[in-house]
């Protein structure tokens, strides 16, 4: 046991030694590739844990998901390209997912049109299951709660204040 710790020991300085002359960066690693090819490691490396599915990262992200998932669901009532300098409608919701994209509750936050926020209402229930807010959830949580603004013009056509341009 001592020899074989004394062997790996001698080759380390030898293949350092031998590094160090070069000053030309791939030999280094060309080095390292070499001793850990030769010499297996003498504490195993731990396993990794299988990948996780993509996050959204952000708030912000994980809502332009959504409102992508209900603005296809909801293809006959969205437009799109520049907003009217006007918008006749501006319906504001309260949105609940659970975990599992599952749509919880969804209530008018803020509307002067009861048209509007029941166009607003409907699509949301229409558009089903929503992505998953992966790593979202505050700890404990088993859903998170966001809003989300409709933009519609004159027909009651909608975009989402998440993935509409400047006006």
């Amino acid at each position: 046991m001592t020899t074989t710790i004394r062997t790996r020991a001698a080759l380390l300085l030898l293949l350092a030694a031998l590094g160090g002359c070069s000053t030309v960066q791939p030999v280094a690693s060309t080095a390292k590739r070499l001793v850990a090819a030769i010499l297996p490691p003498i504490f195993p490396t731990p396993k990794t844990a299988a990948p996780v599915a993509p996050s959204s990262r952000t708030l912000d992200a994980y809502k332009a998901e959504v409102a992508q998932h209900v603005m296809r669901a909801n293809s006959g009532q969205t437009f799109s390209g520049q907003l009217p300098p006007m918008l006749p409608a501006i319906v504001v919701v309260n949105i609940t997912v659970g975990a599992d994209g599952e749509l919880q509750d969804v209530a008018v936050q803020r509307s002067r049109d009861p048209d509007a926020s029941e166009v607003a209402l409907a699509s949301m229930r229409r558009s089903g299951r929503l992505p998953p807010p992966v790593n979202l959830l505050a700890a404990n949580s088993r859903a998170l709660t966001f809003s989300e603004t409709f933009l519609f013009d004159h027909q009651y056509r909608f975009q989402l204040r998440s993935l509409a341009g400047p006006q």
